[in-house]
């Protein structure tokens, strides 16, 4: 059995499996990087127990989305700086029975009381209560958005999919190093709430080490309400009443109201192609998404293939390519419930001709002298991640966020629930200086009840009309070019999932500035110089959690660059 599934391996990465039998007689592989393989499906995520979480319920006959619910409540509670219940995100789906994808938007939304004054000082800065303390949270759309998946697609009870996030909750999980390490990094955001000190840190103040038991009985309440109630007992029952007391009582503004009336939105995926292949991902209020199907519209006009894997010739019409495509996305996006954008037009293939013309091969352009694009004209009459694929087909990608690690910091009192900070998400600054200068506020402005914009956009890459590759990662800037470098490196160079995850990573957004992760190799860097890019380099980039489905396996790769990232088969 190990020699076959060995050998189907071979044949899954493309390798001459025969060949290589008959010609070598010790055994050897083509990358230093392999994927997990699985026969029955694959969970990916960035907590190892979380990962299980969803494994198990795969086992016990639940499908994709049950596993994607189960291991997002598990991540709750293993990974509280960015997995949650107080936050938001975006879930694309494909159903193996009808062939659809479709995207849940559980993006949060401004409470009603919010007023764009509120978060920029005099002189138009926006003020730090965009991103700390209880004024930064939006309402919350995880809960809501989760339900309304089980809902259309779930095959297992609601309650034994919330099961296992209780149990994590109650008995508490062994730190690692790394969950230790950061309760230290967060300890200052976490200081914004009684709760939250209480919660993560010992009755004395000082912090838990490896291997001690971190326990959570206020969230394992929380996940016991949610368990029998439901999304109604988050958004109307006793811990909507926690949470619109405990905003009350620390001048914060959402209310009993603002959650009574929250509700996610199902939406048609965007669509787009790259070299054969079928694109799906989110839409607006997702920004990122649009961005990057502009990005590999205007890619698709430079062979890339020959250039070669992490070469400054690739790695520099990439980085002028997502310059182009992060000055054309807030002009181009918003909330589909307030804006009319051109989406249509900014992921259009006669669009990113246009643009790709700007690119020079041989040297970088000056930002300021590119200016945003006007896809108007092409316009026709429109930060953790996980992903998950089942035996029988079906496919889950799926992005959810608190915004900062930690969100605002602010836990609510008696929950175990932390909020998002996603206030700061608005464009508070631009919308100041509209008003200012009397000019048409951005698309991205805030106002009650609004969407913010996104750059969460969990993605599926179909091939010969199957799931082929299930992708998305954190990063909040740097989500969207981390995902197109991904799908670049397994389309256009033809590396494996692993190998394609472990790859450097660039990142160019509108400024002057082409950061590259650590230790990249020099003589790339003294290239990129050479063609005019100004390097900088400090942290990595992005937790990018992805799963590759050829000849029949399921083929899991967890990124390495946040700790404790794991790839499961059932």
């Amino acid at each position: 059995m190990i020699l076959r599934h060995l050998l189907l391996a071979l044949a899954a990465l493309a390798l001459p499996a025969g060949a290589i039998a008959q010609s070598r007689q010790l055994l050897e592989y083509p990358s230093i990087h392999s994927p997990v393989i699985g026969t029955r499906g694959m969970v990916v995520s960035q907590n190892e127990m979380a990962s299980e979480v969803g494994a198990a319920i795969l086992r016990k006959g639940g499908n994709a989305v049950d596993a994607a619910i189960a291991t997002a409540f598990a991540l709750a509670v293993t990974l509280p700086r960015a997995g949650n219940i107080g936050g938001d995100g975006f879930m694309t789906v494909y159903d193996a029975k009808t062939g659809q994808v479709r995207v849940i938007d559980f993006r949060s939304v401004a409470p009603r009381a919010a007023t764009p004054a509120m978060f920029v000082d005099e002189a138009g800065k926006e003020r730090a209560i965009a991103s700390f303390g209880y004024l930064a949270p939006a309402v919350p759309g995880t809960v809501a958005g989760l339900a309304h998946a089980h809902r259309k697609w779930g095959r297992l009870p609601w309650a034994d999919l919330v099961a296992p996030a209780i149990g994590l909750a109650r008995d508490g999980v062994k730190l690692t190093a790394d969950e230790a390490f950061v309760f230290g990094w967060g300890e200052k955001r976490l200081s914004n709430s009684i709760s939250a000190k209480r919660t993560f840190y010992k009755p004395d103040g000082t912090r838990y080490a490896k291997d001690e038991v971190l326990r959570q009985p206020d969230l394992a309440w929380s996940l016991q309400q949610i368990a029998k109630g439901g999304a109604d007992a988050f958004y109307k029952g006793e811990i909507a009443r926690r949470i619109a007391a405990d905003m009350k009582a620390n001048g914060g503004i959402i209310t009993l109201a603002d959650l009574a009336v929250y509700r996610p939105v199902e939406r048609a995926p965007l669509v787009g192609t790259y070299r054969g292949h079928t694109v799906y991902t989110a839409p607006p209020a997702s920004a990122g998404g649009a961005t990057l199907l502009n990005m590999l519209n205007i890619l698709e006009h430079f062979d890339l293939k020959p250039l070669g894997a992490g070469s400054a010739a690739s790695l520099h019409l990439m980085a002028e390519t997502m310059k182009l495509g992060y000055l054309d996305r807030y002009r181009s996006l918003g909330d589909p419930a307030f804006v009319t954008a051109p989406v249509k037009g900014f992921i259009s293939k006669e669009y990113a001709a246009e643009r790709a013309k700007l690119i020079k091969r041989d040297a970088a352009t000056p930002p300021d002298t590119l200016g945003a694009g006007d896809p108007t004209r092409f316009e026709s009459p429109s930060t953790t991640h996980f992903s998950i694929a089942d035996k029988d087909g079906n496919v889950v990608s799926t992005t959810y966020t608190l915004g900062a690690d930690f969100g605002s910091g602010v836990m609510i009192a008696g929950t175990g629930i932390l909020l998002n900070n996603q206030m700061n998400n608005f464009s508070h600054e631009q919308a100041w200086e509209a008003q200012r200068s009397g000019t048409p506020p951005p698309l991205n402005a805030l106002t009650p009840g609004k969407r913010m914009l996104s750059t969460q956009m969990p993605t599926i890459v179909m091939k010969d009309g199957k799931p082929w590759l299930v992708t998305g990662t954190p990063g909040g800037s740097t989500i969207i070019d981390t995902v197109l470098q991904v799908i670049v490196n397994v389309i256009d160079f033809g590396l494996n999932i692993d190998e394609a995850t472990h790859q450097p990573r660039i990142y160019q957004g509108t400024g002057d500035s082409l950061r590259v992760e650590p230790n990249f190799n020099p003589d790339t860097v003294a290239a990129l110089k050479a063609k005019g890019h100004k390097i900088t380099s400090d942290e990595t980039m992005g937790s990018a959690q992805s799963i590759m489905i050829e000849n029949g396996l399921f083929l899991g790769a967890a990124d390495p660059r946040r700790p404790g990232a794991k790839a499961i088969e059932p």
